[in-house]
């Protein structure tokens, strides 16, 4: 999951959920005694403008919040990141590669009608039809979904699609192997139903206010691009009754100062992040304001591999020695996220990455092995390391990309140009590959180690690097096949090695998630690794 600003759910519990059949759960959990206002809005700011409203072709965090929301798939999460029934009430398994989801019979759309196994089933073709060409068609591969991965490179019908709607409320999946996170992996957008009649005859229209038809706990009303969204309850919702918010907008913000100013004058509830310079003193002047919570995120920086220089990992590595990951965690973010030189973050779910060389050196140590790596390269003072520095909108990413490119300077004589483009924009130009050095962060779209390694197979349309080397596709191909623990882990720990080696990217940090939350907001998630807030279990306190 791409994240655009930006504890551990346990490996054990997908395992146990995936052997497990569940009873309903009630949404917001309200403590006895609690006084609730009578007027139940909230305002949520945003990381940006979202690009678009349609669950199989949402890409990052900005269209995921809303989508959380307007949409519910067969799994959902609770406050502390467990999988609970979303759509569906309780599933079993045959192998942990045959998976069957038992739906229940009172989840709706918000037109009223069923939410039946067929929506999935039409959501799932068509997310791997290479007709429709779903930026997320990556992400079914890495399910193991029989066919998935030849029905994607156009080598088979889509209706060879390994699942099936056994009837209207039951939903198989037969998977190319074992996979025993599966369960974790279906709460993804990309495997979330669609309205196919409403999809159908609306065409590319369907995800907008005057025709989506969604099945969430809250319905799409207005969308004014670039100034917010607005939600309210779906009445139809399966666990309406246990809904305590009538209204939600989001509002965009690729400023955090914006976002600050907006929430300083009451016009936002809670903040999706809290402005880099500005985190030290919110902590002491919004104490109880201030959240800080786990987040299963790696902030990166990507090397175009086919551009030069980017093409000698001699400076790929001179690159990722040289900057100062204290710095930045210490003086630039300053909300006690962990600098990082291995890519899966250190709090996945099973896995510990054996720290590489670089990692264990001082920083002194590091940027001298820079400059000679860089003097073996051909770059010299009169021939220094030019390069773009590709980032979105964003405060804070300005501020790191700024400090970065003064770090490579001085210990590099490097040409570093910190360049920022607006979400959209960003999103075209990191696919198209038309950037030299991309700011990137990576959250994990489940709790396993393969969410973040996944990401640098060769044939990973989210490898942003253009990365490709058979040993690691191997690794990662190895360690999916691997049915013990120990032994899946020695294969992604090679993988580590190989990142380690090869340096198409630079780990920076693992995050931790700051923001100001309203005190009067009930149910907010303080221990959800994956940082899932869902409306649904929010609720406003009348003080």
């Amino acid at each position: 999951m791409e994240i655009n600003a930006k504890t551990s759910l346990s490996i054990v519990t997908s395992l146990i959920l995936s052997l497990s059949s569940f009873v309903e759960v009630q949404a917001a959990n309200v403590p006895e005694g609690t006084s609730l206002a009578k007027n139940q809005v909230l305002v949520r700011g945003n990381d940006a403008e979202a690009a678009t409203l349609d669950p199989l072709k949402a890409e990052g965090m900005p269209e995921i919040h809303i989508l959380r929301d307007l949409f519910e798939g067969l799994v959902i999460q609770d406050e502390n990141g467990k999988v609970t029934p979303g759509v569906a009430l309780k599933w079993d398994n045959s192998g942990n590669q045959v998976y069957r989801f038992h739906l229940r019979k009172d989840a709706r759309w918000s037109n009223g009608d069923p939410v039946t196994a067929n929506d999935f089933l039409f959501s799932l073709h068509r997310v791997v039809d290479p007709n429709f060409a779903s930026p997320n068609a990556w992400y079914l591969k890495l399910t193991e979904i029989k066919n998935a991965k030849a029905i994607i490179e156009g080598k088979k019908p889509v209706d060879s699609l390994g699942v099936k709607a056994i009837d209207d409320y039951t939903l198989e999946f037969e998977l190319e192997k074992p996979v025993p996170y599966f369960i974790s992996m279906t709460a993804h957008t990309a495997m979330m139903p669609l309205h196919s009649k409403t999809v159908l005859a609306s065409g590319d229209t369907w995800a907008r206010p005057e025709t989506m038809v969604s099945n969430g706990a809250f319905k799409l009303t207005e969308w004014v691009i670039n100034e917010r969204i607005e939600l309210e309850r779906n009445d139809k919702y399966w666990d309406n009754a246990n809904t305590i918010l009538n209204h939600v907008t989001y509002i965009p913000f690729e400023n955090q100062n914006s976002a600050l100013n907006r929430y300083k004058t009451g016009e936002v509830d809670m903040t999706s992040d809290v402005p880099a310079q500005m985190a030290t003193k919110l902590r002491e002047t919004h104490p109880d304001d201030y959240r800080v919570t786990p987040l299963l995120c790696t902030y990166y920086y990507a090397f175009n591999t086919q551009h030069k220089p980017f093409d000698d990992p001699k400076v790929r590595k001179a690159v990722a020695y040289s900057i100062k990951r204290d710095v930045i965690t210490n003086g630039i973010t300053t909300v006690g996220n962990v600098p990082a030189f291995t890519f899966a973050h250190k709090d996945v779910a099973g896995f510990k990455a054996t720290m590489p060389d670089y990692g264990k050196w001082s920083q002194s140590e590091r940027e001298e092995s820079a400059k000679q790596l860089t003097k073996e390269a051909g770059y010299v003072e009169s021939t220094p390391i030019e390069a773009k520095l590709l980032y979105n909108t964003s405060e804070s990413h300005k501020t790191i990309a700024i400090a970065i490119a003064s770090m490579l300077e001085k210990n590099l004589d490097a040409k570093i140009t910190p360049e920022n483009q607006e979400w959209k924009s960003y999103l075209s130009s990191r696919k198209s590959g038309d950037f030299d050095i991309l700011r990137a962060s990576w959250c994990g779209d489940y709790n396993e180690a393969s969410t973040f390694l996944s990401l640098f197979t060769s044939d990973n349309e989210r490898n942003y690097a253009f990365y490709k080397n058979s040993d690691y596709d191997s690794a990662i191909s190895k360690a999916q096949m691997a049915t013990d623990e120990q032994e899946r882990n020695k294969y992604y720990d090679q993988a580590e090695s190989i990142l380690a080696e090869d340096m198409p990217i630079a780990p920076i940090y693992f995050y931790m998630q700051a923001r100001l939350v309203r005190p009067t907001i009930g149910g907010f998630p303080m221990h959800n690794a994956e940082g899932r807030i869902y409306s649904k279990d929010l609720y406003i306190k009348s003080n």
